[in-house]
């Protein structure tokens, strides 16, 4: 997988436009991975309707939403009209999100698998969202690789270890321009407070050498400053660097400062260099 990769949410923002999106791929973003999208991939199609060469990817579409007869049909919709250019990535999301349906979840995404093979949907046309080891090497075996989400280099390393040298790896990595400790502190806990109550998380920080105390109050700055790349250009890319040095095919960034387009602009030549 070639170029940058930045991660955005599926609710939409100032980047989908085809001005922003003609820059994003002028700067040397090759794709665009849509956090929680909608299994209709509407959302998705958008984007590449709007844009040019950029590949668009869900980051993850939950599959206890629709069943994968449905998902393979909106695959097939969204790249007959741009062959190519999409990517497919799914996960089983977490249980305060999906309630009562949400029970053994390797055991649904298996059958899920089966039932995208059913379709047609060959395995390297799509990702999964992947933690823990079991359902990495289930990415690695079933899948073109995987898009772990909330993570640090050392988990990458782990990832690939995994997975093995073939399959691709997309990690996403949350970033704040700012060489100001509180504004980013602030930004990242921000970003942070929802996914400390959800266990997929805290239970893969924990394998990581996390604590309980990390959770608490909004998360330790030991937490956020694992979370959250932030600092100048440099720091930036350094963070970046350790993914891609512990096996990370690309990285997709999660802009936090408010104004994401100018940011981005600030990042791309010191991440392409």
């Amino acid at each position: 997988m070639h170029g940058l990769g930045l991660w955005e949410p599926a609710s939409g923002s100032e980047l989908n436009e085809p001005e922003a999106l003609a820059e994003l791929e002028a700067l040397g973003f090759g794709t665009l991975w849509i956090g929680n999208s909608p299994p209709e991939l509407r959302y998705a199609e958008q984007l590449l309707d709007n844009s040019t060469t950029l590949t668009v990817a869900t980051g993850i579409v939950n599959v206890w939403l629709e069943p994968p007869s449905v998902l393979a049909g909106h695959r097939a919709r969204v790249l007959a009209r741009h062959p190519g250019r999409f990517l497919l990535g799914i996960g089983a999301s977490h249980r305060a999100l999906v309630g009562d349906r949400y029970t053994k979840p390797y055991e649904k995404l298996v059958s899920y698998l089966d039932g995208l093979d059913a379709e047609g949907v060959p395995a390297d046309g799509r990702v999964l969202a992947a933690l823990g080891p079991r359902v990495l090497r289930l990415a690695g075996d079933r899948c073109a690789g995987a898009h772990p989400y909330l993570t640090t280099p050392e988990h990458t390393a782990k990832a690939r270890a995994a997975l093995g040298t073939g399959p691709l790896l997309v990690p996403e990595q949350k970033v704040v321009l700012t060489t100001d400790r509180t504004e980013a502190h602030t930004l990242g806990r921000q970003a942070l407070s929802m996914y400390l109550a959800l266990p997929n998380y805290t239970n893969n920080w924990l394998r990581l050498g996390f604590t309980e105390e990390d959770f608490a109050d909004g998360g330790s700055d030991r937490l956020v400053d694992a979370m959250v790349a932030w600092g100048d250009e440099d720091a930036v890319r350094g963070r970046v660097e350790e993914h891609r040095l512990a096996g990370a095919d690309q990285v997709a960034l999660q802009v936090l400062n408010p104004d994401r387009l100018a940011t981005l602009r600030r990042l791309a030549p010191a991440l392409a260099g």
